[in-house]
């Protein structure tokens, strides 16, 4: 049997966690910080869980 490939796409925009949480960045924190207020940039900074529902499809394009 082949091995499994890893979803390209999807190993740029998540990442599991030591203890198997499945992590994202937040919507907006790419470029155009001119326009967002400060408060908001630093908001956007930390990464958060992904949603229950979409963590078993997640970890299986990313083979885990």
């Amino acid at each position: 049997m082949p091995k499994m490939k890893t979803h390209s796409g999807a190993k740029k925009r998540f990442r599991v966690t030591g203890k198997g949480k499945v992590m994202r960045q937040r919507a907006r924190h790419v470029h155009k910080f001119e326009e967002r207020a400060k408060r908001q940039s630093r908001r956007l900074v930390n990464d958060v869980v992904v949603a229950p529902s979409d963590e078993k499809k997640i970890k299986k394009l990313l083979g885990k």
